[in-house]
């Protein structure tokens, strides 16, 4: 008898199974297996003659592990020898050993996929190899279960691979998206390492959503990427490793948006930006921080009063050595100006609310004679009084200011030569404007005499009594004053006084002698009254709303402020205000200066 089997026909197969399939497997790109067709199998001739022989070459094949492939292999020798003599046990063992050697193979090339790409490809030979030998063998259609799971593992991979590389990450489960597809492969395979690297690189994704993210200042939207990507492998160190540099990021963010808005501040057109700085700030800042209530202070701050704080005390360098007279930065806000119907006088009406949206510098005392002289010495100017040859000068016979020769700003009240730490008098309006304009010279910032609305201000510094420490009598050491204590050295008193109080001096007093107010200014109150910057009006009528001097060109009169050593007690309150000649001096009036910021 003579058989022969071979690649003339496929081998039919045994009655009741299912027919050879040809599947194909479509996988991503670097581990593409084209269509493996049906396996043909090699032609074996088997004749009486030299089934023995064949046999022995059979045996010989399976010891070797040359399984299939050509007519000297395993498979079809014993597929062969089966045909010729069904009975035949040897030819039985062998070829199920071969069979079970194949299914050996084929999961060995399955266990490799994650290393060797190309053992899927090897799986589907094998495979082909068993559909056409024994397709309905029990062990033949799981190996085709495990294979047909792996397909479609990969095919999951591929498509999660195509969905990643698209930006669907399907972090909310959505199908056809990339998280979904892996994770229905690790069903699949659940060592499947294409997979986990897929699932792993669906979380790297969402990391580096984070990161651009807040590269772009949205750490809300970072967090939120971050908590995503915490749920798609728990646990999750490279999330939290993600997180600690984002919160970094931040950090480092916040204080350089800080730093940068503070130093913008240092330009004199750098609030706009600081703003701008501010507005990143207060979207970033995480809870608790306290950088953006810190930049909004210094904008505040810078706004308000440039490069200084309220309470502030300072003074300028001068071009010609030495330092110009100590200033304190008087806060901003508002104040109501003038008196109401109650009180007062028809010129200090009507009453009007001014607000002062920046802050100024005002000298803490009056301007000394020693700081005067200065100016003298420095300048060619020419005092009133001076060039006059007299002032008005305290009487002590007569209890009177009466006109004395001789007298200018280097006396003192009663016309004798003046200590260089009391207020200088004897000076007109335009002596004192003089000074700030020679002040401002000297140091390249603005000086100037108050307006009559900034003098109030600081006057009041926030009260809003009758007097500028309240009602009533003054407290003790609250300023120089017309005190029913006080006595002259010949042991004259007040007729209009303050019952009781007492100050120790009679005349001038050093500067600073007694307590500033509440803006840290001393003796606006008393001491000395004040040249201001305005022209005289008889009523506020028409006046400025915004603070400013109230001016006419040529005005010959201007106002003076504050009470003084020798003021009654109704010409020391906050409101009072008087008219006077430009050139007018005498020993009760002095002035003082503002400095811009």
């Amino acid at each position: 008898m003579t058989l022969a089997v071979g690649c003339s026909r496929e081998p039919a197969a045994p009655p009741g199974d299912a027919a050879v399939r040809t599947p194909i497997v479509t996988i991503s790109a670097d581990q593409a297996v084209s269509p493996v067709p049906p396996w043909r199998m090699p032609a074996v001739q088997v004749t009486d003659a030299n089934v023995k022989d064949l046999k022995a070459k059979a045996a010989q094949a399976l010891k070797e592990g040359r399984l299939f492939g050509g007519n000297e292999d395993a498979v079809p020798l014993y597929f062969a020898l089966r045909r010729f003599d069904p009975e035949d046990a040897a030819a039985n063992r062998g070829f199920d050993r071969s069979r079970a050697l194949l299914i050996d193979r084929g999961d060995q090339e399955l266990a490799t996929l994650d290393r060797d790409p190309l053992s899927l490809r090897r799986a589907h030979e094998i495979a082909a190899v068993l559909r056409a030998i024994a397709p309905g063998d029990l062990d033949v259609v799981e190996y085709l279960a495990r294979l047909d799971r792996t397909d479609e593992a990969q095919e999951a991979n591929r498509l999660g691979e195509e969905a990643l590389n698209a930006g669907r990450l399907g972090v909310d489960g959505g199908a056809g998206e990339a998280l979904t597809h892996f994770q229905e492969a690790l069903k699949l395979r659940p060592r499947d390492m294409r997979a986990r690297q897929g699932v792993a690189a669906v979380e790297s994704a969402l990391i580096r959503r984070a990161e651009i993210a807040a590269d772009h200042d949205d750490y809300v939207g970072a967090q939120r990427e971050l908590d995503v990507a915490a749920k798609v492998r728990p646990p999750a160190p490279s999330v939290e490793d993600a997180r600690a540099r984002v919160a970094m990021q931040r950090i480092v963010r916040v204080n350089a948006l800080r730093d940068a808005g503070v130093a913008s501040l240092l330009r004199e057109d750098g609030i706009d930006e600081a703003r701008r700085q501010l507005a990143v700030l207060l979207r970033i800042a995480p809870a608790g921080d306290r950088s953006a209530a810190e930049l909004r202070e210094r904008i505040d701050l810078a706004t308000h009063y440039g490069l200084f704080r309220p309470g502030q005390v300072f003074t300028d360098a001068m071009k010609g050595g030495g330092r110009g007279p100590q200033l304190v930065v008087i806060p901003h806000g508002a104040f109501r100006m003038g008196s109401e119907e109650s009180e007062g006088q028809e010129s200090e009406r009507p009453a009007r609310n001014i607000r002062f949206d920046r802050g100024l510098a005002m000298s803490r005392t009056e301007i000394t004679v020693g700081e005067f002289r200065r100016f003298m010495q420095a300048s060619r100017h020419r005092a009133r009084a001076s060039r006059r040859g007299y002032s008005t000068a305290y009487d002590e016979r007569g209890g009177n200011l009466v006109r004395a020769g001789g007298v200018d700003w280097q006396s003192d009240y009663a016309g004798q030569p003046a200590r260089d730490n009391l207020p200088v008098i004897h000076i007109s309006a335009k002596d004192a404007m003089a000074y700030a304009e020679w002040l401002s010279n000297q140091t390249g910032q603005r000086y100037r005499l108050a307006s009559e609305a900034e003098f109030e201000y600081a006057l009041r510094a926030g009260g809003r009594g009758r007097y500028p420490w309240g009602d009533g009598a003054p407290p003790a050491r609250a300023g120089n004053f017309t005190g029913g204590a006080d006595a002259s050295p010949s042991g004259r008193r007040w007729q209009n006084a303050f019952a009781g109080y007492g100050d120790g001096a009679w005349g001038p007093a050093p500067v600073a002698s007694y307590l500033p107010n509440a803006f840290g200014v001393h003796d606006l109150a008393g001491n000395v009254s004040e040249w201001v910057a305005d022209c005289w009006h008889d009523t506020y009528r028409r006046a400025p709303r915004d603070g400013a001097a109230w001016l006419n060109p040529g005005c010959r009169s201007r106002v003076v402020r504050g009470g003084s050593w020798a003021s009654s007690p109704e010409e020391t309150r906050s409101a009072w205000r008087q008219g006077s000649d430009v050139n007018n001096t005498n020993a009760r009036v002095g002035f003082r200066v503002v400095r811009e910021i």
